[in-house]
């Protein structure tokens, strides 16, 4: 066979390979330029991080399946990294946007992350993961629409709005940072903001007697918030990828990194209303307003913001429960989504994770079984990739707390085996509530309650018709359980969504190793992945 010939059929096999990978999937490209810019949503003028010149930045829209090509051009002055809250990113944690997987994109230069909506349907976000920019903004709304041939379980809304909502501090991000790295807790949040702005500053339009989709989502940094308009009820269509029962609220808790889509029927007198979004469990209450104006309104807004839960534990907690996965609903695929039965597979292992604060040379860090996280100076997935020593040690997290009220630094990664089905029990033990989030994976929240979490408390168990989701809150002094199934070979970071304490520790990093190395198993490495620390100036692959 002469050179020539081989030549061709060695591109020929890639390119049914590449074929094989992601089918006749579409394909949608997207070219972001990441500046630094003035921005005043609280009256004040700060430096916040812009995306193609926006401020929430802008939205992606995409269906099941759908390839993302996403060309990032880093204009700022320091390195910077974007994460996906809620892509699952299957097989292919390279692309997850974490510290932990990823080099930073150099000041000056660009990264194009290749993802794939792979079955998934739903509301997520896009989010700076490096260096507390996400202080500073550099977020963004995804929506992952069902394909046209999946039936989705209520019609077609007139309208599909997606709400941006958390706490902001008028300090610029650099000055939030020295804060943390100078070992002190963050000061109380100055306001709350509606897609980027403070009180009426956005609007969302309406017409009398059709029904609109909000896609809310808490973007913030450091409270869970509470969601309600003024005179309209919510409908609950989906939670993070799930279609959930669709139960009526009059206002709706959503704790840090959590997302959630809501039916909103205009069926009031016209005129305008209140969106009002203010924080959960805290003293002051913070509050802020949007406007929901109709067509034909006669009139602007009147009287004072109605008012919602302010403290109520037991309220949360209670409505947390009411939320149910609708079994007859089908997911991404043609198929119900209660045909899995997650309660009648026996779990495998049960990993308990404990919060808990010290003081490490003095200053303050927060910790998961006693262990506050530190960066090491190469990303674990590329240190495992090349076999470089050193950098992390498998086991240096434990599956339990300790016990005792310490803690220590140092690079935590637990590891895992590739189709274990794992128990995982959030327990917290400090009087104000947490918020968990695990890249790469959705998993059921099977029971929430108060005190420490004990053998028996199984008992009290959803077996069958909780929710699934990839972000969850712990109550003050309670503990919340999970089941996830690891279908997803990678490395990928469990942290907390309270993002102060994620960046004093509060994480670590699940390796999910399957010892096949296949590509049925995990995509190799890309071929643009940036090398930096001990990885610097090797070689990724030729292809």
């Amino acid at each position: 066979m002469g050179l020539n010939r081989l030549s061709c059929c060695i591109c020929l096999f890639f390119l049914f390979l590449a074929s094989s990978v992601n089918g006749d999937d579409p394909y949608r490209f997207f070219t972001w330029n990441v500046t630094y810019g003035d921005i005043y949503p609280l009256g004040v003028r700060q430096q916040g991080i812009l995306i193609n010149g926006q401020f929430p930045g802008p939205q992606i829209e995409c269906v099941t399946n759908d390839n993302l090509i996403i060309s990032v051009f880093n204009s700022l002055n320091e390195p910077f990294l974007i994460s996906w809250n809620g892509l699952q990113q299957r097989r292919n944690s390279w692309q997850d946007g974490v510290f932990g997987t990823s080099c930073p994109i150099p000041p000056g230069k660009n990264f194009t992350y290749v993802l794939q909506a792979k079955d998934q349907i739903g509301s997520f976000f896009y989010f700076p993961s490096l260096a507390f920019h996400k202080a500073a903004g550099g977020f963004g709304g995804i929506k992952i629409f069902s394909r046209p041939r999946i039936p989705v379980p209520f019609p077609d809304p007139a309208g599909d709005y997606t709400i941006l909502v958390g706490d902001w501090f008028k300090n610029n991000h650099s000055d939030l940072k020295a804060i943390l790295d100078n070992g002190h807790d963050l000061p109380f949040a100055d306001g709350l903001l509606i897609n980027g702005r403070g009180g009426n500053g956005y609007t969302f339009n309406v017409d009398q007697g059709k029904t609109y989709r909000f896609r809310i989502s808490n973007v913030g940094l450091t409270t869970s918030i509470n969601f309600r308009i003024q005179g309209h009820k919510l409908k609950l269509v989906e939670v993070e990828g799930s279609h959930t029962l669709q139960n009526t609220y009059s206002s709706l808790d959503i704790h840090l990194g959590q997302s959630y889509s809501v039916l909103v029927t205009a069926g009031q007198p016209g005129q305008d209303y209140y969106i009002v979004v203010s924080t959960r469990f805290t003293s002051p209450v913070l509050t802020t307003t949007a406007i929901l104006h109709y067509s034909n309104s006669a009139g602007r807004v009147s009287g004072p913001p109605p008012g919602g839960p302010t403290t109520q534990i037991d309220w949360s907690l209670n409505q947390a429960r009411s939320i149910r996965w609708n079994l007859t609903a089908s997911g991404p695929r043609p198929n119900p989504q209660g045909s899995y039965h997650y309660g009648l597979v026996n779990t495998t292992r049960t990993m308990k994770l404990v919060n808990n604060a010290n003081i490490v040379n003095g200053k303050q860090r927060y910790a998961v079984n006693a262990v506050s996280f530190i960066p090491a100076d190469t990303p674990l997935k590329l240190a495992d990739y090349y076999k470089i020593p050193g950098v992390f040690n498998l086991g240096s997290i434990s599956d339990n707390h300790p016990g005792g009220g310490g803690c220590y630094l140092q690079t935590a990664v637990m590891a895992a085996d590739f189709r274990a089905y794992v128990e995982i029990v959030f327990e917290n033990w400090m009087n104000t509530v947490q918020s968990w989030h695990i890249d790469g994976y959705s998993f059921f929240v099977v029971g929430m309650d108060g005190g420490q979490w004990s053998p028996a408390s199984r008992k009290g168990y959803n077996l069958r018709d909780t929710v699934a989701r990839c972000t969850t809150q712990v109550y003050p002094q309670s503990w919340t359980a999970i089941y996830m199934a690891l279908d997803n070979v990678g490395m990928w970071n469990i942290r907390s969504e309270n993002w102060d304490r994620q960046y004093q520790g509060q994480q670590f990093y699940l390796r999910v190793y399957s010892p096949a190395n296949s590509w049925r198993d995990e995509y190799p490495i890309p071929k643009n992945a940036l090398l930096c620390g001990r990885a610097a100036g090797r070689h990724t692959r030729p292809l």
